[in-house]
């Protein structure tokens, strides 16, 4: 391996409904694919070398790999811990000591599919915001109905309430994030409401949105309604944590449901068998754009460091898109790219 090129990621190998029973076959798959990647797997250690084992990697295998090494720890984050708790009495966990990894230079990125309030609170004490940020906030793509492009979403379930300077931030960062990851000259901003008109929605919404209209730096172009998410009117759509989880996660269920009517519907008798083997390539790409698993990997962005949250119930693919969208990250190395927008943008405010 090309010491000048590793990557080092820290995997809470713990974390998630299944913990290692899908974070460890995930971390193969992706040093399979990827041969200058550094997995560093927290979590215990027995439970690890047992998995591992598994899929035939041995102690002494283990000792020799270039691109595995374990990090054991004593303490795992339930998924209903209290954040306040985790953050107190969880300093030997397996999410807890990825993050320290990353603040002491020696992982450049974590991946987590753990308690998302308490990785929340863990990133923000042991990374720090970054200057001007009032709180970190997670975001992720979505597909729209262009097949070539998604659309940034913010925030995803960090923070249940924010006020209109939260939304303004958030806003930045999106605009940031989305210009620096997908090379988009002045992306659309929109705040996700309950109507377009300027009248609609509470104080704090329309707030926002004159604070984001009055940064000549910000494309802002106005409100947006949950109907057009998918649309391409906006390449970033800022919103609180509450409604953008319940966004998510009612659009995931929505893409599981159309995917099972569909097998349904074609497999209902022999005519519409036949015309499903002419239409398949079709289908199979559709229901690729829209699989969920392939845009799990939210970021906590706005800190100091790098940090993907995977969903709680990934399965193997999800985690492993989890893994790649933190590879990403640092290859292109969106932190260092962001900060001096960052601090400009919101220094204007």
């Amino acid at each position: 391996m090309n010491s000048q090129n590793i990557l080092t990621l820290a995997l809470d190998v713990m974390g998630g409904d299944q913990g290692p029973l899908i974070t460890i076959p995930s971390a193969v798959k992706a040093i399979n694919q990827l041969p200058n990647l550094h997995l560093i797997l927290c979590g215990d250690e027995n439970i690890i070398t047992t998995e591992l084992a598994r899929l035939n990697i041995s102690k002494q295998d283990l000792l020799q790999h270039q691109q595995l090494s374990i990090f054991a720890t004593s303490q795992t984050v339930e998924m209903d811990d209290k954040p306040a708790f985790a953050l107190r009495n969880k300093k030997d966990s397996s999410m807890r000591k990825a993050l320290d990894l990353v603040h002491q230079s020696k992982a450049q990125a974590c991946v987590s599919a753990g308690n998302t309030g308490a990785l929340f609170s863990m990133a923000h004490f042991v990374l720090k915001t970054l200057p001007g940020v009032e709180r970190p906030a997670l975001i992720s793509s979505l597909p729209t109905h262009d097949d070539d492009k998604h659309v940034f979403m913010l925030d995803l379930g960090a923070n249940v309430f924010c006020d209109s300077h939260v939304l303004y931030q958030f806003g930045v960062m999106g605009s940031v994030m989305a210009e620096q990851v997908d090379g988009i000259a002045k992306p659309r901003i929109a705040l996700l409401n309950m109507g377009e008109e300027a009248i609609k929605g509470s104080d704090h919404i329309k707030q926002a949105a004159l604070e984001l209209s009055e940064n000549e730096a910000i494309n802002y172009i106005g409100f947006i309604e949950g109907c057009d998410i998918f649309s391409n009117k906006a390449d970033v759509i800022v919103c609180d944590g509450f409604v953008g989880n319940v966004t998510l996660k009612t659009c995931e269920g929505v893409a599981r449901l159309v995917y099972k009517k569909s097998k349904s519907i074609f497999s209902q008798n022999l005519l519409v068998k036949l015309l499903t083997v002419i239409v398949k390539p079709s289908l199979k790409k559709m229901f690729k754009s829209m699989n969920p698993d392939q845009y799990n990997g939210a970021s906590l962005i706005g800190l100091r460091g790098i940090v993907v949250k995977s969903h709680g119930n990934a399965n193997t693919n999800a985690f492993f898109s989890a893994i790649m969208e933190a590879v990403k990250e640092v290859e292109r190395q969106v932190p260092e790219k962001i900060k001096n927008s960052l601090e400009q943008g919101l220094s204007s405010q």
